[in-house]
């Protein structure tokens, strides 16, 4: 509980849900999905549909993390935190040197979304005299309009299983589940606007190896850390 309410607990795994976030969440599915939409829906649906799964996401993630020590011993659930980490730190590193990711991820969102992105860009064009079309009733329910709904759970079931969700239980198992929690909802905010205010244009800007080599090495760090951490001082 000490952990918990601590403002040195609050503020480490504040700092380190963002960052992971951000540098798992840059050229994944989840941020195309919210891209591609982005481009021919209004602002405040896409990153309402897609920002909310993300968010109960990461708060349920959490919740899975803040629980693990009580049901799994306190041991057991900090090395697994730790090869957790390792793993996918790995794993980042090797995608960004041998290229793979990115365009699989752009092409197999694009499926699901229903098109490419010049393909949007004409939708967006021909359902701006349809958008006009009663006003008032469509501001008061947008959270029941299928363009909200399909956001929402293309990136919530988009979203599970993922590696960020994977690392966000693993951080919440040994540091402040607040923190985790407020960090990894700030982290997927920054993400997804800044994918629905220009996606494809900031991913083509970025270098995709750039950001698997930094997100690779945060991910190490993590695990170094947690390992030179030790059991005891955890949670």
């Amino acid at each position: 509980m000490d952990a918990l309410l601590s403002t040195e607990g609050f503020l480490e795994g504040f700092g380190k849900a963002t960052s992971m976030i951000i540098f798992s969440e840059i050229g994944d599915k989840t941020f195309f999905i919210a891209a591609l939409m982005g481009m021919a829906h209004p602002f405040h649906i896409i990153f309402l549909g897609c920002g909310g799964a993300l968010w109960i996401m990461t708060l349920l993630s959490v919740a899975l993390g803040w629980a693990a020590p009580t049901l799994i011993p306190a041991d057991v659930t900090h090395y697994l935190a730790t090869v957790l980490f390792f793993g996918f730190g790995l794993k980042s590193l090797y995608d960004a040197f041998t290229g793979e990711g990115e365009s699989g991820e752009l092409a197999e969102v694009e499926e699901l979304v229903g098109g490419n992105s010049k393909a949007v860009k004409i939708g967006k064009e021909n359902g701006e005299e349809k958008s006009k079309e009663k006003p008032l009733l469509r501001s008061m329910f947008w959270f029941l309009s299928p363009v909200f709904l399909k956001a929402f759970s293309l990136t919530f079931f988009g979203e599970w299983g993922d590696r960020s969700q994977i690392a966000t239980i693993g951080l919440a198992a040994q540091d402040s589940p607040l923190g985790v929690a407020a960090g990894g909802c700030l982290g997927h905010a920054l993400c997804t606007g800044a994918a629905i205010l220009g996606g494809r244009h900031l991913a083509s800007r970025i270098s995709e190896k750039m950001v698997g080599i930094c997100g690779g090495m945060l991910f190490l760090a993590f695990g170094v850390h947690e390992l030179l951490q030790g059991v005891e001082t955890t949670k």
